[in-house]
Formats: structure tokens, C-alpha cells, sequence
């Protein structure tokens, strides 16, 4: 049995693919076996994996009869993991070198059910955008979610995560259909998590993709944001476990605000439906307890949603556009180096 069960998911990403494999398996950390699921990928990715695995016993390939999405991909691959722990890598990203020692040391110091690492999220003009754990605030070695709350205002990923597999087994959680099924996944992971851990470095490299992004997508989907954040709040509920119903709620509709400003998702035409399931969503949920409004442009949103202001919203969205675009006129020109910043373990 392995310490560590890699699933990488794998769909039209040929061009990327020998990279992400090259990142996990070139390391000098080797307890490992990387399961790699086909999720019915069209390209030139099914080649790619079978000359992996025919070259390293480590590699496993699952290929499934349809394409099924990112979640269910990851499931198949979790069902067939036998390592300690697994983590969920996506095939157009990458691990930094070093980090596999770096993880099976910070797991064999503390024990945890889970382990949280840095990522850096890469643009494709070259910028780079660092998540550090540490921006939480200090942590013992290891901790319940309850004692950082400030973890949830972290990029609910579940790529940066090293999870002790008995505990999905356990919790019988998995990823649910549908789009942010990060959301769903991740939050209630941190929160039965009863020894959390965090590793301060950059170990995972984050692709921003201009094409084939959902945040990018204007779609009825995006509705499916209230579908995953709905189930968070069933598991706490099903727990009674209150004590973190304010600040996952304060990051629930900050989300789900997120999506509605977001000019290339909501349809126009679905926009007030949407900003009718975020009044009920806050209805529903808000904490028995009171809730603050934040400062500033967010706690004015919020407050628009607390009363069902959706005209008065929409009225202050385009205000803000018509200002911006303004200041844009404005300001002198700014010369941009476009050129790929040196970056440790970069992958073009």
C-alpha cells in the first residue's frame, strides 16, 4: 500500500498532460501510484497515458465509457485509490519540485487527516498570483477548522489538499455533480477534518486557462453554485454543528455574489432569478445568531440582498461599470512586460 494515491482526471488536455505526469512521477519522492482516469477524452490524451503507463508500473489508467465530468472522473479515481492518502491533481496542472518529500515529511510530523498546501495560480500571459496558507494567520501544527475560520476565506480548491483517504470513507464524501463542485467537497472536508495541517510553500501549480473555464461560460449553470453551497449547509446542519454557520455563511454569499458581478456567467435574462435564489439562500441560512454586514462595496451588496433590492442593485452594478470605465479613460498608459516571469517549477 502506498502513502499517496494521485488522481489526475484527464479530458482534451494533450497539450498539457506530459507536463502534469512529468511533475509527479520525475520527483525523487516514489511511494506513490497515480491513477489516471480517461474520462472518455477525444484527443490525444488516451495515447499519452498508455506510453506512461507502459513505461511506469506506478501509473494506473481507468478509462471511462463516456465523458462524465471532472467530479465523477475523480470519484472513479478514488474508488480505486489504495494509498493513505489521496490527493487530486488536475492534468493541465502541475506539483513544484520538492514538494512530494516536502508532504510525506509534514504528514509523518503530524498525523493530519489532512494537509493544505500553497498553490500559485499561472496566467497565460506570464503573471503569477500566490496563495499562501499563511495568509490565515498562524497555526499550530495541527487544528480543527473551528480554531482558523479564517481557512474558508481561502480559493475553495480541492487541488491544494492531501487527504487521508479513510476519512472520505468515513464521511462517504465524494465530489457531487455539477459545476463549483469544489464547494461541496472541500468545506465539508475541512470541517469533519479533526487534525488539519498546513504546508507553507508553493507545491502546486494552478493553470489559468483563457478557454474551457466555467468562469468564463455564461450558462444556466452557474445556478448549480446554490445546489453545492445548499449541501454545506446540510452537513453542518446534519452535524448541529453551528459553530462555523457564520463565517461559512458570510463566504456563501460573498461566492455567490461573486458569480452574479461576474459579466460572463449569469445569463442577463436569468440575472434577477438569480439575485431571487440569493435572497432566499440568505434568508434561509443566515445565522440564527445575527450577522454583520462587512465594510464597504461588499456590505452594501449584501444589504441590497437582505431587503430584495435587486433594481437598486442592478443600479448600482452599472454605476460602478460606467466609474471604472471612466477611470480607465483617464489613466496614462501603463507599459506591460508580457514576458514569462522566472517562476520555480513554472510549466508552460
Amino acid at each position: 500500500m502506498p502513502l499517496l494515491s494521485v488522481v489526475v482526471p484527464v479530458y482534451r488536455v494533450e497539450d498539457y498532460l506530459g507536463a502534469c505526469l512529468d511533475s509527479i512521477l520525475g520527483q525523487g519522492f516514489t511511494d506513490l501510484e497515480l491513477i489516471a482516469v480517461d474520462d472518455a477524452s477525444d484527443d490525444g490524451s488516451a495515447a499519452i497515458l498508455a506510453d506512461y503507463a507502459a513505461r511506469d508500473s506506478r501509473v494506473k489508467v481507468l478509462t471511462l465509457p463516456a465523458n462524465r465530468g471532472l467530479g465523477a472522473a475523480r470519484n472513479a479515481g478514488l474508488a480505486a485509490a489504495t494509498g493513505d492518502y489521496v490527493w487530486f491533481v488536475d492534468s493541465d496542472d502541475w506539483l513544484t519540485d520538492g514538494t512530494l518529500d516536502a508532504v510525506a515529511k509534514r504528514l509523518a510530523e503530524t498525523d493530519a487527516d489532512l494537509l493544505i498546501t500553497g498553490f500559485a495560480r499561472v496566467f497565460p500571459d506570464g503573471r503569477v498570483k500566490h496563495s499562501s496558507v499563511s495568509g490565515a494567520g498562524p497555526a499550530p501544527d495541527t487544528f480543527r477548522l473551528a480554531e482558523l475560520p479564517a481557512l474558508i476565506k481561502l480559493l475553495h480548491i480541492a487541488c491544494n489538499k492531501v487527504i487521508r483517504r479513510q476519512l472520505l470513507v468515513d464521511l462517504g464524501l465524494a465530489f457531487r455533480p455539477g459545476w463549483y463542485e469544489d464547494v461541496a467537497f472541500s468545506l465539508p472536508l475541512m470541517i469533519a477534518a479533526g487534525r488539519i495541517t498546513l504546508l507553507d510553500r508553493y507545491s502546486y501549480g494552478y493553470r489559468q486557462r483563457e478557454t474551457g473555464s466555467i468562469t468564463r461560460t455564461v450558462s444556466d449553470r452557474h445556478f448549480e453554485v446554490f445546489d453545492q453551497w445548499g449541501f454545506v449547509f446540510h452537513f453542518i446542519d446534519d452535524r448541529q454543528d453551528e459553530e462555523l454557520r457564520a463565517p461559512l455563511f458570510a463566504r456563501a454569499i460573498w461566492h455567490q455574489l461573486q458569480v452574479l458581478n461576474h459579466a460572463a456567467r449569469v445569463p442577463r435574462a436569468r440575472r434577477r432569478e438569480f439575485f431571487a435564489r440569493l435572497v432566499a439562500f440568505y434568508r434561509a441560512e443566515r445565522p440564527k445568531t445575527g450577522y454583520v454586514f462587512p465594510r464597504g462595496d461588499e456590505g452594501i451588496k449584501q444589504r441590497l440582498v437582505a431587503r430584495n433590492a435587486f433594481l437598486l442593485f442592478e443600479a448600482l452594478r452599472a454605476a460602478r461599470r460606467i466609474q471604472v470605465q471612466a477611470v480607465r479613460k483617464v489613466a496614462l498608459p501603463r507599459h506591460r512586460d508580457t514576458t514569462k516571469p522566472t517562476v520555480p517549477d513554472a510549466v508552460p
